[in-house]
């Protein structure tokens, strides 16, 4: 029989705890290394208050009730804090607080990008940034793999770090200015405070959190500013003039039907995306045609569907390949014309305003508009019709709905409408006329809203009428106009007939 002493069994146990502390360690220390980790950034994260009031498109020159709201950021290189634009839009107050630092201390902003949700704020009290070590950016993670969220979520003061997985890489739809750009997607919690926060990987940003899931249809899925954009954002912000992303200026359809292959002689084994439209004054007017079949962007090739491949496990939009150019860099299109493999070069500029009749959401902008003869006109935006809440879709007026589905043109840029009429003498007859498009003035079409200023302006004939496509007409005796308009505004307390600079032209 074996027999083990005690002295035996207090060797073999001191042998068993030896050893189990030395598969241990390595443990111990990537837990203290991880934390050590965390703690840095933790002191690289700012809580952000926000102050901001947003015009009131039914009475542009008044602002609506200011409203406070919190954000996170981020300290990157320049003694600046990179957040989203949405954290700051429309912004009249910003603080920034530092991890565990009770002291908010104001704030600026340097450069915006509402396009990419992104702007650059800084904090110009001395010292503020002498503790705080500046983060740098990383590459996009690969499909799977674990990031880190930090933030300022609703629900407490304190900073808080989620960990999730990055399961989605692909263009959508930025909730604040409705671009399309490449975007991020996770699993991790994301909630109102956590916009601007980080999204970290191996001590790196490798995005910057901007949206939750939205309708509430799916839990725990959120979007963020991937490398590519913010990258793009901080290198045009060099200079401090915002060009944005490039656009060339056409529009295509998918060409998933082999019939439609065939009609626009491509081979067994082509794919690409077919022109529909192609704006005036572009880049690619007079080289791209409709009908046209682009086959590859910049040694991208476009799919049946309109994906590009990004790399082995990702596939997105085409427009990413556009997008990654600078304005002023060269594009390369190859395309198929009658049958016929076409090559062209053409040079990437910035977006137009509006592609559409409507243009899109605008942040930090004074709102447009004229008064004559007591009557409100302005452009139409997209500013304007959400003015009707969150259900403007159904809510706002049918007729202010249509335009944005129509192109825009040279010849026609921009819809006026006659939003209200301040009753007045001059006015008698059309008291009850209100979300009124004017077509024409006089006679003459109506390019867009400055151009419709002019017309008043410069107007000689005893009476201006107003008139839209379906015949109705608005006609109000221009000298009259100008007699009572300083009355009319007095009485409707009215500042300015005119939004500020929209005569400077």
């Amino acid at each position: 029989m074996l027999t083990i002493s005690c002295t035996q069994l207090f060797r073999l146990a001191s042998l068993r705890l030896a050893l189990f502390t030395l598969l241990l360690a390595p443990i111990q220390l990537s837990a203290v290394a991880q934390e050590t980790t965390i703690s840095a950034i933790e002191d690289s994260v700012v809580k952000i208050y926000t102050t901001s009031a947003e015009p009131d498109y039914f009475t542009p020159w008044r602002l609506l009730t200011p409203r406070q709201s919190s954000g996170s950021g981020t300290v990157i290189e320049g003694n600046l804090i990179l957040t989203n634009a949405h954290v700051v839009a429309d912004a009249s107050f910003i603080q920034a607080q530092k991890h565990n630092d009770p002291e908010r201390y104001q704030a600026e902003v340097v450069f915006i990008s509402h396009e990419a949700d992104l702007a650059l704020i800084t904090v110009t009290e001395p010292g503020f940034f002498s503790d705080l070590q500046a983060l740098t950016l990383g590459a996009l993670p690969k499909i799977r793999e674990a990031v880190s969220v930090f933030g300022y979520p609703i629900g407490g003061k304190t900073l808080s770090v989620t960990e999730g997985v990055l399961s989605r890489v692909e263009h959508q739809r930025y909730a604040h200015a409705g671009s399309y750009l490449l975007a991020g997607q996770i699993d991790a919690a994301i909630n109102p405070g956590n916009s601007g926060g980080p999204v970290v990987k191996d001590g790196q940003i490798v995005g910057v959190v901007m949206q939750a899931n939205a309708g509430g249809r799916a839990e725990n899925l959120g979007y963020f500013v991937p490398p590519s954009v913010i990258s793009h954002v901080l290198e045009d912000s060099r200079d401090g003039k915002n060009d944005g992303f490039p656009d060339l200026g056409f529009r295509t359809q998918t060409l998933d039907s082999p019939a439609a292959k065939r009609a626009r002689g491509l081979q067994s084994g082509d794919s690409g995306v077919l022109v529909i439209k192609v704006f005036e004054e572009s880049p690619v007017d007079g080289v791209l045609q409709r009908d046209d079949v682009v086959l590859n962007i910049n040694g991208y090739d476009v799919a049946d569907d309109g994906s590009i491949s990004i790399n082995d496990d990702m596939r997105t939009d085409y427009k990413h390949a556009i997008d990654l150019a600078d304005v002023g860099e060269p594009i390369t299109l190859t395309y198929i014309r009658d049958g016929d493999l076409l090559t062209a070069t053409v040079t990437a500029r910035e977006a137009l305003q509006s592609y559409s009749l409507v243009a899109g959401q605008q942040y930090d902008q004074v709102p447009e508009y004229t008064i004559y003869g007591g009557i409100l006109f302005v452009p139409l935006n997209m500013n304007l019709i959400l003015r009707w809440g969150s259900d403007w879709a159904r809510a706002a007026p049918v007729n202010l709905l249509q335009p944005r589905n129509e192109w825009s043109s040279p010849e026609r840029r921009e819809v006026v409408v006659a939003l209200q009429v301040m009753a007045a003498d001059v006015n008698l007859g059309y008291h009850d006329w209100r979300n009124w498009i004017v077509d024409y003035v006089n006679g003459k079409p109506v390019r867009d809203f400055r151009h419709f200023v002019r017309m008043l302006s410069d107007n000689t004939q005893e009476h201006v009428t107003f008139s839209n496509t379906n015949g109705y007409q608005m006609v109000i005796n221009h000298q009259e106009a100008l007699e009572s308009e300083a009355e009319i505004l007095a009485r409707y307390r009215i500042p300015a007939a005119h939004s500020p600079g929209l005569l400077d032209e």
